[in-house]
């Protein structure tokens, strides 16, 4: 077979001319600071690589392209670990998966060149579910001469976890090489010779010696936007309401796809490597396929969905709709998904739910805040605070300028960092759901909206300033970010004279 040469980080190297993505070969070479987010569909910039000294998404470079030209990567960017240490001082990388991508994209940008604008233009080639942008601009901007290090590196980083841990729902790593990629996703810690397995249009999954060999096995069509506008699909409930609201599908967008790695006969590494995933991943079933695929070739397997498949088969937030009265009752229609009920009367107990059957993708409890949260949302009091099942406490505000303005009581701070990122994040994602986010299923129950960008996301762009102030305490620490999540949206609503439907900019 022949081969195309190209220079990776300074020195030669030849992957085989069949037709495999950029990103694809570079995996193949043991390059794992470029993710695949998208897989592959250019729009997440999870793989940002500079060809030739321009940055490039190689999901979508073919890896012919970059004959004879010069590739670099993360690992040979001189000032990557100073990128490491400003994105983790900041708060500007939780997971750790977009945060590379990102990495090469802003450090293509000269120095005197960093502006608020400049950097949040350029960041519209990416995607990031935790952090909100906030934290990254910040990074971005940082001078050099507040940059930690050494020394000056004050914080304790296991303190840091701990937060962590409580805000993802999952043990999570916080360090400067975890802004850097190094968090231990599966799809990077299997070993070299593992098989890959991919679902294949009809469900099964096919085996290949290498995801490029998989993929093409398994015949899938990539995934597209459907031009069909969103659909709300529960109807209201009947009666004298003095507001109401219906919700859409939502998809949860974690950047990392469900991946895990078995060896023959040992226990599943993965999906949730690096983080919580927003409780996307769950129950995901890549851990035990992955398993099973490994006991039949007597090899280790490592078993990847792609977009389409987070999509298709991952949970989503339950959609409702709600009418409720001058005096707060009211009635609460959502789709049929097991703990519903009970999340919405563990902080509404009035309410009264109403389960139907809907014909959608599966639904659960476990997506961030699903059910409490709508409940507190349409429920909440004029002075702005909400209180999430847990006891935390949040009040958000949004100005006439569009910024936002969040204070938090949920126990002892311990790394105010990564408390202040996750509830910028959770304010960004707030934002989101209320005003731009939701996928179109069709007739059949399957989602039409399968690429990053059909989901609704705020861009960088877009994102407006928020602001959290972190009230004292010494109470026991608990998870504060599903609090301001529910908190954001409330005066999201409040802010947008209460549309009855959300997404309110989106048809």
């Amino acid at each position: 077979m022949s081969t195309t040469p190209f220079t990776l980080n300074g020195a030669p190297v030849s992957v085989p001319a069949d037709g495999r993505t950029l990103l694809e070969a570079l995996r193949d070479l043991g390059v794992h600071s470029a993710k695949d987010g998208c897989s592959p569909q250019g729009q997440c910039g999870c793989c940002t690589v500079w060809v030739d000294g321009q940055p490039r998404v190689a999901c979508v470079t073919p890896s012919a392209r970059v004959a004879g030209r010069s590739v670099t990567t993360l690992e040979a960017l001189p000032d990557a670990d100073e990128w490491g240490r400003r994105l983790c001082s900041t708060g500007g990388s939780q997971c750790g998966f977009c945060t590379p991508g990102i990495v090469m994209r802003l450090a293509a940008i000269a120095p005197a060149q960093r502006t608020d604008a400049s950097v949040r233009q350029a960041l519209l080639a990416h995607v990031c579910r935790c952090t909100g942008w906030n934290t990254v601009v910040e990074a971005a901007l940082l001078p050099a001469d507040e940059v930690p290090t050494g020394d000056g590196w004050s914080r304790h980083l296991g303190a840091a976890e701990e937060r962590a841990a409580l805000e993802g729902g999952v043990p999570q790593h916080v360090s400067s090489d975890v802004a850097l990629g190094h968090g231990g996703f599966a799809a990077d810690t299997a070993p070299a010779d593992a098989l890959v397995a991919v679902r294949a249009a009809d469900g099964s999954w096919v085996v290949g010696e290498s995801l490029a060999e998989a993929r093409r096995a398994s015949g899938k069509v990539q995934g597209r936007r459907t031009t069909e506008p969103l659909r709300w699909p529960i109807d209201l409930p009947a009666g004298d309401w003095a507001r109401t609201l219906q919700t859409t599908w939502v998809e949860p967008g974690y950047l990392e796809p469900d991946a895990a790695w078995c060896a023959p006969g040992g226990e599943p590494v993965g999906p949730l490597c690096n983080g919580g995933a927003f409780g996307g991943k769950a129950h995901s079933d890549v851990g035990a396929v992955a398993r099973q695929l490994a006991d039949q070739h007597g090899r280790t397997v490592l078993a990847l969905y792609s977009r389409e498949d987070v999509v298709r088969l991952g949970p989503k937030r339950p959609p409702i709709a709600a009418g409720i009265r001058a005096d707060g009752t009211g009635v609460v229609r959502v789709a049929r998904t097991a703990g519903i009920a009970a999340a919405i009367a563990s902080v509404a107990p009035h309410l009264v739910v109403e389960e139907v059957d809907v014909l959608g993708p599966p639904t659960s409890v476990d997506v961030r805040g699903a059910g409490w949260a709508e409940a507190l949302v349409l429920t909440a009091p004029d002075d702005g605070w909400v209180t999430a099942p847990n006891g935390a406490r949040a009040h958000a505000v949004v100005a006439d300028d569009g910024s936002v303005h969040v204070r938090v009581e949920c126990g002892a701070a311990i790394d105010p960092a990564v408390l202040r990122s996750y509830c910028i994040g959770a304010a960004h994602m707030a934002l989101g759901w209320v005003r731009s986010e939701g996928i179109t299923v069709g007739d059949d129950g399957v989602p039409l909206d399968l690429t990053m960008r059909s989901f609704g996301l705020l861009r960088a762009v877009d994102t407006p300033f928020i602001t959290v102030d972190i009230e004292p305490s010494d109470a026991d620490p608990v998870n504060g970010s599903d609090a301001v999540f529910a908190a954001v949206a409330a005066a999201a609503w409040r802010a947008g004279g209460f549309a009855p439907r959300w997404p309110t900019m989106r048809t």
